[in-house]
């Protein structure tokens, strides 16, 4: 008869503690509820010959599982404290296989001894080996990069480089940067809702997305992340499209068939994952990918994890946490994909290769010093070419024909400063790739042309196209067998790699799939079908540009089909719209036009397409493109705003400007720059990055008068500020505000505005200035005479670059505002600013808060207010004021009668020093508001100021 323990967690008096046997009998309750694998335990004691055949014969007679644990107790308590002890030890160290009795196993304390720690302990537990087997499967598939040749592999390890991860709030506004993928999945890092389980990773084609995955992968499968995740389920979205409006699938199913299939039980370890779903970790690869005709307004959400339903109601059910809730879920898409705030744990914005990071992957991917320097010189020569290098897909292509490049300016004294397109880039690959079919010689370099190599190529290339053509027309990125054989492509042309073999488990398995190696790819064969098909007619050549109707007409125009799966996450707002606001495949496939139909190409062209044809789709392309572009501008957002007439641009006119790039027609750049009709151009939080100033610069340098420019809250760099060197000569306004621009960057604003001297305003907030840049701005407010304002929050700014600044300022007679919240200037640097305020003339506005300025730097500034009669605002949030300075700052109130505004919120001023503030108010007519809310007042005491209603404590 079995003995009950008292309570689940009950042990053994402390007499008998060290009596294992007597700690089993005593626990026999708790231990025939909570052990569920009996195997794992006959498994280890056969191995170590605590059992015999003939015992795991007897247990295995039993007819249930309780019975069975039953019979195993009684056979190991009969065998005394050694093997009662090695019972423990594999309830120990088999945690996942016993997890119901980890907290008992805590609270007994149980340490074995060294006899028993030298036994083997074999995991035979379904749940352990599933995950054993899900690492490794997911270490090999994440082990190597994914090349344009099989054969071209690389290991993840040797070439991976993070890019800048930036934390962004619900409207993608910056909270800072995460420093490592291990932050990313940190609950306590950039959280935006609580109850929200989807982290999601956005940026444009090429940045960098599908490569997080795979390291994160990576770093799963050796086991480098957080322990607490035990399984992880990799799934690409566009494998969705792939499924029938009839296919139905259980969520076991889909976990089970297509990523990893246990060995054994997969009961057992589903029924682990529905109870401790927490310890899963989803990846869904762009959910921009996915497109269905599939009607998910038939079918109800899908609660129960057993009950069969379309793959794609699934996926909705996951991502918003009716099945599976609890589990970490990472989606990855491209902007203009919406989701839903409450499903929302953080944003994660992917901003691509800065300076330091191109640095690195150069050194990755090049370890000869003398290889990194030519290159490092070449692409300071050619700044376009540099700025393609920001986006870490151009980046690695450019690498990868780096020495196709370097063959082409060896034979040139020096290398060419001619503008580098996209297009350009992509003809490139396409041509080392099609030499590579070549047989080659190791004495005789390939000396075939461009042109030569394309006409051979061209019925490749064609096939290429139409499939790729094929699939954009229907928003499908996997082909089947039957596609592939009926654009004619040989197994030669599958072995250039453009277009490589995929298998999706349970997709299929008799059937190989195919899909090109990037979006961007199949957008560049796209745009190659349009131009070299003969029969290829006018609608059919301009159709992606149905994304250029005027702004708010896009939904209205587009030819795309539903998104589903959003009808299904629960936010009515979403139901019947297309999230698709940026098409990025299509607009890449108008972008690859413009550059293949330009003048420029027209060489290469004409030995590929008839002159008629080619002539015929260069007019329509250019009537089109004239027509888009007067229609879009005139229809863009218009204010008056503080003199200025004002456009705000949209991300669609990002794309504009791209296009326009790649023609490199000046005719074109010409009209759209005439086309603004404002002296005011808004471009912020278009996701711009540096090639975009080329694109830019291309189009401004036409325009002649004053222009202003707003660029804050995009992804310039230093290397996006030299790009715009050619409209410099017409900013007046230049906001160039959260661009990750450093010091580099800076120098060449001042080289650059130092020329014209025209410049009223520049800001320059949340970049990585530091006081080396400090200095170059300090120059440029000197020599600009006319600079009214100045932006240099949340740089890195010390004393040094303070005092640099603040003698600047002193000697400005036009500097109307400063900001300088969130740097590091100190006592050192207030004092510098105090003696700049004295008797300023025109300095009405400054922001000196976050700044490390304690008692005596606040003394200074409050000495000097009392000899400057301009400054109306101040503000001193977020200090080390004391009631010192209240003091100082009460004796400078009676005495200026100018100052409006003075904000002294978040320091260490009690309710003395607000007494004196008050007492000083009672002689000063001028000030409007003295703010000290979070000081070292409570609430009690701040009754006592409440007649006073100019101080603000609360």
């Amino acid at each position: 008869m079995e003995t009950p323990g008292h309570s689940e967690m009950d042990t053994l008096p402390s007499e008998s503690l060290y009596s294992h046997t007597k700690l089993l009998k005593f626990n026999r309750e708790l231990l025939v509820t909570h052990i569920r694998n009996t195997q794992c335990l006959l498994d280890n004691l056969l191995q170590n010959d605590y059992f015999s055949v003939e015992d795991a014969e007897i247990v295995g007679a039993c007819p249930t599982q309780p019975d069975k644990v039953r019979k195993i107790l009684d056979l190991v308590q009969s065998k005394g404290e050694e093997v009662s002890e090695f019972f423990l030890y594999v309830l120990q160290q088999l945690a996942d296989a016993y997890v119901d009795l980890r907290p008992w196993l805590s609270e007994i304390g149980f340490s074995p001894s060294e006899l028993i720690q030298s036994k083997a302990v074999v995991n035979t537990d379904p749940v352990s080996r599933y995950i054993q087997k899900l690492r490794q499967q997911l270490g090999r598939d994440s082990k190597f990069t994914l090349c344009y040749s099989k054969k071209e592999e690389v290991l993840l390890e040797d070439t991976y480089t993070d890019t800048i991860m930036e934390l962004v709030s619900f409207s993608n506004e910056s909270l800072g940067s995460l420093g490592s993928l291990a932050c990313l999945l940190d609950h306590s890092t950039g959280v935006l809702n609580e109850q929200g389980e989807t982290i999601f990773v956005f940026g444009d084609a090429g940045v960098g997305k599908s490569m997080l995955l795979q390291r994160l992968q990576s770093l799963w499968a050796a086991g480098q992340l957080d322990a607490g995740l035990k399984f992880c389920f990799h799934f690409r979205c566009r494998m969705f499209s792939c499924f029938k409006d009839s296919d139905m699938l259980s969520l076991q199913d889909l976990l089970f068939k297509h990523c990893c299939y246990p060995e054994q039980d997969p009961e057992e370890v589903f029924a682990f994952l529905l109870r401790f779903p927490h310890t899963a970790l989803f990846t869904f690869d762009g959910l921009d990918e996915l497109h269905s005709d599939f009607d998910l307004s038939r079918v109800p959400d899908t609660a129960s994890p057993w009950e069969a339903a379309h793959p794609v109601v699934l996926l909705a059910n996951l991502l918003s946490g009716v099945l599976l809730k609890g589990a970490t879920k990472l989606l990855t898409a491209r902007p203009g994909v919406e989701i839903p705030r409450q499903l929302l744990l953080k944003k994660v914005l992917l901003r691509g290769f800065s300076p330091s990071h191109l640095r690195a992957y150069t050194r990755r991917m090049f370890p000869d010093r003398a290889t990194q320097d030519r290159l490092a010189d070449q692409l300071e020569a050619n700044p376009s070419l540099c700025s393609l290098c920001a986006v870490p897909l151009f980046c690695w292509i450019i690498f990868r024909c780096f020495q196709h490049f370097h063959s082409i300016f060896d034979s040139s004294p020096e290398t060419p400063d001619c503008p580098v397109t996209l297009t350009d880039v992509f003809l490139l690959v396409v041509e080392v790739h099609l030499n590579r079919t070549h047989p080659t010689s190791l004495v005789r370099r390939n000396t075939q042309s461009q042109t030569e190599t394309f006409r051979a190529g061209r019925g490749t290339l064609r096939s290429l196209g139409q499939v790729a053509h094929w699939g954009m027309e229907k928003n499908l990125f996997v082909f089947g067998q039957e596609e592939v054989q009926a654009s004619e492509i040989k197994e030669a042309d599958l072995q250039l790699g453009f277009l490589r073999a995929v298998s999706e488990l349970g997709l299929g398995e008799d059937q190989q799939s195919y899909e090109f190696f990037h979006i961007t790819l199949q957008a560049f064969f796209t745009a190659f079908f349009l131009v070299v098909d003969d029969k290829v007619g006018t609608p059919e050549l301009l159709r992606f540009f149905q994304e250029w109707g005027p702004p708010g007409d896009a939904a209205a125009v587009s030819c795309s089909p539903r998104f589903l799966p959003f009808q299904c996450l629960g936010d009515s707002g979403l139901a019947g719209e297309d999230p698709f606001k940026n098409k990025d495949h299509f607009q890449f496939t108008n972008l690859f036009l413009c550059g293949l139909l330009s003048k420029a190409k027209q060489k290469l062209l004409r030995h590929l397409v008839p002159a008629a044809a080619l002539r015929r789709k260069r007019k329509a392309l250019w009537a089109h493109l004239f027509a888009s572009l007067r229609t879009y501008l005139k229809n863009l957002p218009r204010v008056q705003s503080q003199g200025f007439n004002q456009v705000q641009a949209m991300p669609t006119f990002i794309w504009m400007l791209r296009c326009i790039y790649e023609t490199q027609s000046e005719k074109v750049g010409q009209l759209a720059a005439k086309g603004i009709c404002a002296n005011y151009l808004k471009l912020t939080y278009c996701n711009a990055c540096s090639a975009d100033c080329s694109a830019l610069s291309f189009v401004l340098h036409h325009f002649r008068k004053r222009l202003a420019l707003d660029l804050d809250n995009n992804n310039l760099n230093d290397y996006g500020v030299r790009e715009l060197q050619p409209c410099f000569s017409c900013l007046t306004v230049i906001r160039l505000s959260v661009n990750q621009i450093t010091d580099s960057g800076v120098k060449v604003l001042y080289e650059e505005l130092t020329k014209y001297k025209i410049l009223t305003f520049l800001g320059l907030y949340n970049n990585q200035i530091t006081d080396v840049g400090a200095r170059y701005i300090a120059r440029i407010l000197d020599e600009c005479k006319s600079l009214t304002h100045l932006k240099l929050g949340k740089n890195k700014i010390t004393s040094e670059g303070g005092k640099c600044l603040a003698l600047a300022v002193k000697n400005s007679k036009s500097i109307f505002e400063i900001g300088m919240w969130g740097n590091e200037i100190g006592d050192e640097g207030a004092k510098a600013f105090a003696d700049a305020l004295r008797d300023h003339p025109s300095l009405t506005n400054l922001s000196l808060a976050f700044n490390g300025i304690s008692t005596e730097g606040g003394k200074s500034l409050a000495q000097a207010l009392q000899q400057n009669a301009s400054l109306k605002i101040f503000w001193l949030t977020k200090n080390e004021l004391d009631d010192e300075v209240a003091e100082s700052m009460a004796e400078m109130l009676e005495v200026n009668q100018t100052l409006k505004h003075l904000w002294l919120i978040q320091n260490q001023i009690t309710a003395k020093g607000i007494s004196r503030l008050a007492d000083a108010l009672q002689k000063n007519t001028g000030i409007m508001e003295i703010c000290l809310n979070g000081n070292l007042i409570n609430a009690e005491e701040a009754k006592g100021f409440e007649d006073e209603k100019r101080l603000v404590c609360f």
